[in-house]
């Protein structure tokens, strides 16, 4: 082996979870999902902890995700049969067991050696919807070949056309259902908990992640074949008007995900898009110091009945029976599932999974529910 090439997979193997795994707490020892947080704390590496822990400037939207849902209650009804409950939901003309997805993520190898892959292992086994981000370090086609079926896919739209086109001539040719536009990140962003944790980080991080721009997209499958010469990630000149190009370029359902307010939520309905994911980007895109869950309510308004999906700082079955019962069609976790990835690999998401399944359940027979599609307004309140 090359000495450069021994040195980077030396380093790769430092950073792995697999060989903390030992120190990591046991799975059957784990009661709720913020359990994997410190266990994934323990095994990785301080930088790459920090991103996935990161909000913006001082992460107030981060913590307003969270703190959002204090602000409504459960208004529990008695004496129904509660013996069966059935959390089966359908989106978009597919029957899924839950309504509690998986949300798109990018770069999980920094989080596990074979990235999206024990995800979608995980994903399988529990008949879960997965979403692929744009930034993975898994290409659609392997990681539909792994679910056994098409993911949904999450877009970024980069600073050239030809390159979106590239990607979207792929999630086509693979048969991907659902594109989910992301909006809420073109204006860049201030991630100061995660430049903290670099200095913490000893490693040398060019041996993985390398010294010029191409290497930040060799390391993505999606810009494979893009000529990526001055590419940007992201494009500040969008405009609604784009979405009749984005149309041109897939057959695929069209959700728009970044939405937070009324107004834009009118206007996704007035451009004919398919469904709305309301999102702060798990804190990362502004610091509006509002939690997805305090948007919800207008954001359903503003929709007029197009489907509303919603993410951001689901860690509680209450968490997602509350956002079912204003509006929401489905709700996305992300940091959890990579926690419990981090942590125990493939086991450790389907844990993830099953908790917060198990804890939907429970909520639902505590408020007299037995269908998700039973779940409405009556059932919660707000301070």
């Amino acid at each position: 082996m090359h000495a450069i090439e021994r040195r980077r997979f030396l380093t790769y193997l430092a950073g792995s979870p697999l060989l903390s795994a030992a120190d990591t707490t046991p799975l059957s020892e784990i009661l709720n999902v913020m359990d994997l947080e410190p266990a994934a704390r323990a095994v990785l590496p301080p930088a790459h902890f920090g991103y996935l822990a990161t909000g913006v400037d001082d992460d107030a939207t981060l913590r307003a995700n969270r703190q959002g849902f204090e602000r409504f209650y459960l208004r529990p009804r008695r004496l129904v049969d509660i013996r069966t409950v059935d959390l089966r939901t359908e989106l978009f003309g597919t029957v899924w067991d839950s309504p509690i997805a998986l949300a798109p993520v990018g770069n999980q190898k920094a989080f596990h050696p074979e990235g999206e892959v024990p995800v979608a292992r995980a994903a399988k086994a529990r008949k879960t919807l997965q979403v692929l981000s744009t930034a993975a370090t898994t290409s659609v086609e392997d990681l539909a070949r792994e679910l056994g079926r098409p993911p949904w896919y999450q877009l970024y739209t980069a600073s050239r056309w030809d390159a979106v086109e590239s990607m979207l001539r792929r999630v086509e040719h693979t048969g991907c259902p659902v594109v989910l536009w992301t909006v809420d990140t073109h204006a860049g962003r201030r991630t100061e908990t995660f430049e903290r944790a670099k200095r913490l980080d000893k490693r040398e991080c060019a041996a993985c992640h390398g010294t010029r721009r191409e290497d930040f997209f060799r390391r993505k499958p999606m810009y494979a074949g893009v000529n990526v010469e001055s590419l940007g990630t992201t494009n500040p000149a969008l405009q609604w008007a784009d979405l009749t190009r984005l149309r041109k370029l897939t057959s695929a359902k069209i959700l728009i995900k970044g939405i937070e307010t009324r107004e834009d939520a009118q206007l996704c309905r007035e451009q004919g898009v398919d469904g709305i994911v309301v999102s702060n980007h798990g804190g990362r895109a502004e610091e509006s110091g509002r939690g997805t869950i305090e948007c919800l309510p207008e954001v359903i308004e503003g929709a007029g009945g197009l489907p509303v999906l919603i993410d951001g700082g689901f860690r509680r079955g209450t968490d997602i029976f509350k956002a079912l019962a204003l509006g929401a069609k489905a709700v996305f976790v992300g940091r959890p599932y990579i926690w419990g990835l981090a942590a125990h690999g493939q086991p450790g998401v389907e844990k993830v999974i099953d908790m917060l399944n198990a804890e939907l359940a429970l909520v639902m027979r505590q408020c007299g529910v037995t269908s998700v599609r039973q779940i409405g307004k009556s059932y919660v309140g707000a301070r």
